[in-house]
């Protein structure tokens, strides 16, 4: 099980750091994004209902945060991890366990890659 689990976030991981070097979730539309999400965390049709509202109130603020060229890597990762913490309870709530952890490292991988930007 444990191996499996390892297996599983090595995957999520490969998929969002070959997203990214792509461009893939760099200029996504909440509903891109989710179409994304969808098929690494294979969510239910209720949970991609549940999830866009969350994505689209989020959307412009990530924007704003990753296009502000005044902010330094440390302030856009902070900013941005203010921002994922805010939704965070609604996630958790929507999603299974596994598909939380997985959700967490796409999550990172976004914060890692704005934080790359600069």
């Amino acid at each position: 099980m444990k191996s499996r689990l390892i297996l599983v976030h090595g995957a999520v991981l490969f998929f969002c750091m070959s997203a990214i070097f792509a461009g893939k979730l760099v200029a996504q539309t909440p509903a891109e994004k989710l179409q994304s999400i969808s098929q690494v965390l294979n969510l239910s049709p209720q949970q991609k209902d549940q999830l866009l509202p969350i994505l689209k109130a989020e959307a412009p603020k990530l924007e704003a945060i990753k296009s502000n060229p005044s902010l330094s890597k440390r302030d856009k990762r902070k900013e941005l991890k203010s921002i994922h913490d805010q939704a965070d309870p609604q996630v958790k709530a929507i999603l299974s366990p596994t598909q939380y952890g997985q959700w967490k490292d796409i999550r990172k991988q976004e914060i890692d890659q704005a934080k790359g930007k600069e």
